[in-house]
């Protein structure tokens, strides 16, 4: 059995509740800096906090997802012995370890990202992107509930995988976050976007800071801390980069922007050249 070397960058937020097994997709990066996605992982049996976190290598025994074009996607064959972890990267010397892997290679214009995510040939569906500048960090409030079509969809889903021990239980999904975070950036070429951010941290970031307050404001509060660290830290103090992946409908059906933000890369801006050699002086 030839296992697969991946090293975890993204964990999106899971659509079903914690009481059953959850299908979410992860993705990361190949020995050689190349991004796979593996998709489904039952969050559940692996107890999601646990079991691994973000840039631990893990080996995995991996097929192609054949029913995801997208060449990035793979599946693990037995999700019964999904992975192992065997190593994990820190942020020593500024993060240069993760930097080697996750910055092989690095988008700068949307448009030919787009480009190669529309060509059938490349379907790029995974990248790392380096915004020209940061203009803003935008929260908006969205359906506090799950559509209740979307809800019966799931569920009919997650029976057809088997998902459900006790097929008599009810359905029960995370709790829906009430509002939308996204970034506004520019590109090289001037090109302005916003795009929405549907990493795992950001959503569990939220809750919290919500139940550290309470109040009629404590919703407010909550939004406020979010800011704080995507805007004042992120983007006012490190050196972000912006990990992208399409959205398999939005691919599939060749909208303008398959894209979303599926996850941050931050570590602290370089030093100036200037300063490390007036070190080296003393």
């Amino acid at each position: 059995m030839a296992l697969t070397k991946v090293l975890i960058a993204v964990k999106t937020y899971p659509a079903l509740s914690s009481k059953y097994d959850e299908l979410v997709c992860t993705a990361g990066f190949l020995e050689n800096g190349n991004w796979i996605r593996i998709f489904p992982i039952p969050f559940r049996k692996l107890e999601y906090d646990k079991r691994y976190s973000k840039y631990d290598w893990v080996e995995i025994d991996l097929t192609k997802n054949t029913g995801d074009f997208r060449p990035e996607s793979h599946k693990p064959r037995s999700i019964e012995n999904a992975f192992t972890v065997v190593g994990h990267i820190e942020t020593h010397n500024n993060w240069q370890q993760r930097k080697d892997i996750v910055l092989k290679k690095v988008y700068t214009n949307l448009t030919q990202l787009i480009a190669e995510a529309k060509d059938k040939k490349i379907a790029t569906s995974l990248a790392t992107f380096k915004p020209k500048e940061i203009l803003d960090f935008t929260i908006e409030p969205v359906e506090r509930e799950w559509d209740k079509e979307k809800l019966a969809t799931l569920k009919a889903k997650a029976q057809q995988l088997h998902l459900f021990q006790n097929a008599e239980n009810p359905f029960e999904v995370v709790n829906k976050l009430p509002f939308k975070f996204s970034y506004r950036f520019k590109d090289d070429a001037g090109t302005l976007s916003k795009l929405m951010i549907e990493d795992w941290e950001i959503g569990a970031l939220y809750w919290k800071m919500l139940a550290k307050y309470d109040g009629h404001d404590r919703e407010t509060k909550a939004c406020e801390d979010v800011r704080k660290k995507y805007w004042d830290d992120f983007t006012l103090t490190k050196d972000l980069y912006l990990f992208l992946g399409t959205v398999y409908e939005s691919h599939a059906k060749n909208y303008p922007n398959p894209f979303v933000i599926i996850g941050t890369f931050h570590p602290t801006f370089p030093k100036p050249v200037k300063e490390e050699l007036q070190l080296k002086l003393f």
